[in-house]
C-alpha cells in the first residue's frame, strides 16, 4: 500500500531517513472498525498514501515503519478515501491521534507531538479570525458611506495584523519548526511605502525588482520538508509566471539557479527538476520548449537526473531530440517530398518572404474543419501578401488527399506528400523523419517560416498565426 500514488515518472521511493527507532503513530478514529485508514502527504499537487494501518474493533491501530517519514504535511485518509484532517511530521514521530469523524477538526488530540499540539493552536486561531475576517468583508460591502467604510477597513487591518503577529510570535519562538518554514513559505514581500523609493515617489520597476528580490526570503531550497507541501509548488508557478520575463534564456538561468541551490538536497533537486520537466515538456507557451531541451542537455542526458524511471527518459529523450530540430529561431528542416503530380517540390525550393506549412490529414476531423479556415484566411489574405502555403498530407491516404483537395478547391496551395519510397530511404539511413523534425504527433500543426526558413512561429492556431505574421509584415513594411 506504500507509495502507489506518486508519479509513473519518478523512480521516487527513496531513501527515508534513517532512525532506530523510525515511526509509530497510534491512531483512534471513531466510528470506523475493522477497516484499513490511511496516512497519506503532499508532493506539490500530488496526493500520495504513506502507510496503512488497520483499525480494530475499538477503533484503535498503528502506523509504523522501522525508517523516519520525510518531513511535511500529511493526512489522515477514511476508508472511503476522504482526507478526514492534516497533520505535521518532522522530527517527532512517535506519538498518538483520537479522533471522532463527527465532530472534525475539533474532536482531534494529539499527545507526545508539540509540532501538532502547536499546528492545532495555530489552527484553531486561523479559522475563528478568518470567519471574524469573513464577517467584516461583509459588513464592508453593507456600508453606507466612506466613513463606516474606513471604519471596517480598519478592523480588516487590525484582524490582519493579528493573524500576522501570532505567525511571527510562533517564528520568534520556533525558528526551526515546521510550522516556522510552512508561514515563511507562505509569506509575501511587502515592497516599501512610495515614500521610500528613489526620489520619493512611486517607482513601479522598484517596486517590482524589490518584490522579486526577496520573495525567496527566509525560504531555504535544501528544506526538503517544503517538498511536501500543498502549496510550494503553488509558489514556484507565481515566481515563473509573474517574475520571470517568458524568454527562454530568462527561465533557463532562474531554473539553473534554484536547481545549484538544491543540489544538496536531493528530494528537493528531484522535486524541482520534476517540475521544471514537467511544465516546459508541453509548455504552455510557445518557444518555451527551449527551456526543457536545456533540462535535456544539462541534465537529463549527463546523468544528473538519475531518478526519472528508464520509461520516462526514454520519452524525454525522444521528445527532446524532436523538439531541438525545430526551435524558434532555428533553420526549418529541409522536406523531400512531391506534389499532386508526382514532381519533387521540397522546402527549400520554395522561394518566398514568409512559408506557411500546414500538416494535415484528410481524414481528420479537426483537421476537416481546421483546413477550409486556413484556405480561407490563405486565398483572402496571406497570398495577397506573398505568403506561400505548403501543405504536407501526413495520414489518410493520396485518394482521400486528392478528393478533400478538389472538393473544397484548395487550389494555390503548394501540396505535398512523401514518397514510401523516400520514408524507407530515411529509415534505412537513420534519418530522422520530418514527423521527428517537426514533432508532428497529431493534426493540424501549422509552422510560420521566414524568406530564409528559419522558424518564426509554430502550432499555433491559424489565428494566432495571423497575428504573428500581421506583425511580422508590418515590422517588414516599416524597415
Amino acid at each position: 500500500m506504500k507509495k502507489f500514488l506518486l508519479p509513473v515518472l519518478l523512480c521516487i521511493s527513496g531513501k527515508l531517513a534513517k532512525a532506530q527507532n523510525g515511526y509509530n503513530i497510534s491512531i483512534t478514529l471513531k466510528p470506523y472498525k475493522n477497516s484499513y485508514v490511511y496516512l497519506g502527504y503532499h508532493y506539490g499537487k500530488v496526493k500520495a498514501l504513506a502507510d496503512s494501518a488497520l483499525l480494530d474493533g475499538d477503533s484503535k491501530g498503528v502506523f509504523k515503519g522501522k525508517d523516519l517519514l520525510p518531513g511535511g504535511i500529511y493526512f489522515i485518509v477514511s476508508p472511503k478515501k476522504e482526507i478526514l484532517f492534516e497533520l505535521l511530521l518532522d522530527k517527532q514521530q512517535r506519538f498518538s491521534i483520537v479522533a471522532d469523524t463527527a465532530h472534525l477538526p475539533a474532536a482531534v488530540q494529539f499527545t507526545g507531538s508539540a509540532d501538532n499540539s502547536l499546528f492545532q493552536s495555530y489552527s484553531r486561531f486561523a479559522a475563528e479570525t478568518g470567519q471574524h475576517i469573513n464577517q467584516t468583508n461583509g459588513e464592508y460591502a453593507q456600508a453606507k458611506n466612506t466613513r463606516d467604510s474606513a471604519v471596517i477597513t480598519a478592523r480588516l487591518k487590525t484582524l490582519a495584523d493579528k493573524m500576522q503577529f501570532y505567525r511571527d510570535s510562533i517564528v520568534r519562538k520556533y525558528p526551526a519548526s515546521l510550522l516556522t518554514a510552512l508561514f515563511n513559505a507562505m509569506k509575501e514581500p511587502v515592497v516599501p511605502p512610495a515614500a521610500k523609493h528613489p526620489g520619493g515617489k512611486y517607482d513601479s520597476a522598484y517596486a517590482y525588482r524589490y518584490y522579486k528580490s526577496h520573495y525567496w526570503d527566509d525560504i531555504s531550497f535544501t528544506d526538503e520538508r517544503l517538498v511536501r507541501t500543498p502549496f510550494f509548488e503553488s509558489k514556484l508557478d507565481k515566481y515563473f509566471r509573474d517574475l520571470v520575463a517568458p524568454h527562454p534564456d530568462s527561465i533557463s538561468r532562474e531554473v539553473d539557479h534554484m536547481l545549484l541551490l538544491s543540489r544538496t538536497s536531493k528530494e528537493m533537486y528531484k522535486c524541482l527538476m520534476v517540475h521544471f520537466v514537467q511544465k516546459y515538456i508541453n509548455p504552455e507557451y510557445m518557444g518555451q520548449d527551449a527551456v526543457f531541451v536545456h533540462l535535456f542537455e544539462k541534465y537529463i542526458n549527463t546523468g544528473q537526473a538519475d531518478f526519472f524511471t528508464a520509461q520516462y527518459k526514454e520519452y524525454a529523450t525522444k521528445r527532446a531530440y524532436s523538439l531541438m530540430a525545430n526551435l524558434i529561431g532555428n533553420p526549418a528542416a529541409d522536406m523531400a517530398m512531391v506534389d499532386t503530380l508526382g514532381t519533387a517540390r521540397s522546402l527549400y525550393s520554395i522561394k518566398s518572404d514568409f512559408t506557411v506549412i500546414c500538416f494535415w490529414d484528410p481524414t481528420c476531423s479537426h483537421c476537416k474543419e481546421t483546413i477550409p479556415k486556413v484556405d480561407s484566411i490563405f486565398q483572402a489574405k496571406w497570398r495577397k501578401e506573398g505568403v506561400a502555403l505548403y501543405g504536407v498530407m501526413v495520414e489518410g491516404g493520396k485518394d482521400n488527399w486528392l478528393k478533400f483537395i478538389a472538393d473544397k478547391n484548395l487550389k494555390d496551395w503548394i501540396h505535398v506528400y512523401q514518397l514510401p519510397e523516400q520514408q524507407q530511404k530515411d529509415e534505412a539511413a537513420g534519418r530522422p523523419g520530418y514527423r521527428q523534425l517537426y514533432d508532428v504527433y497529431q493534426t493540424p500543426i501549422l509552422y510560420l517560416l521566414d524568406k530564409d526558413k528559419n522558424i518564426i512561429a509554430k502550432k499555433l492556431s491559424y489565428l494566432q498565426l495571423d497575428e504573428v505574421l500581421n506583425l511580422k509584415l508590418k515590422n517588414t513594411k516599416s524597415n
